[in-house]
């Protein structure tokens, strides 16, 4: 990840972040005085994450909640724990590797890990670790798929806490 010249004292100077809450505030107003003093600083990006502008640069509000509690940028990537990209509460972010974050993402499709074979019209399963694709069998339902990558990603992404997917 990119580091920034944006140091945590200046941060600090500039805005006040409420670990409890997630939410940043301005101290100093903006440049442009657009800003007030006290207003919520940021705004959600088509991602769903959460970003603010300093010094006419974007910045994503977990980076910056973790230089301001730390005191260092983070090293790679910052995971929200709960997989809500909004949720920058301190105690629902965690430093990740790319891999480490990729584990913890929540499916759009209630199935994940189950695909049909066509040919053979039977289900399969596959889990991908270290970037390799760890075939996990056949199966007569798309449940019974679905179920054995569940299993697997119990044992094969530990950062990813929730399987309810």
């Amino acid at each position: 990840m990119a580091k920034t010249d944006l140091t945590a004292a200046r941060l600090r100077e500039l805005l006040h972040y409420n670990p409890d809450t997630g939410v940043f505030t301005w101290v100093e107003p903006a440049i442009n005085k657009q800003f007030l003093r006290g207003s919520i600083a940021g705004s959600r990006m088509v991602n769903g994450y959460l970003s603010l502008c300093i010094a006419q640069k974007r910045y994503y509000c977990h980076r910056l909640a973790w230089l301001y509690m730390t005191g260092e940028s983070p090293r790679e990537h910052i995971d929200h724990i709960n997989g809500n990209p909004a949720d920058n509460r301190f105690c629902n972010l965690r430093e990740a590797t790319r891999c480490q974050n990729m584990q913890n993402l929540r499916a759009k499709r209630s199935t994940v890990g189950a695909f049909f074979h066509k040919t053979f019209g039977l289900w399969y399963s596959k889990i991908r670790v270290n970037k390799v694709d760890l075939f996990l069998g056949y199966f007569k339902t798309e449940m019974d798929a679905h179920n054995a990558y569940k299993q697997a990603k119990l044992t094969h992404h530990p950062f990813g806490r929730d399987v309810r997917m």
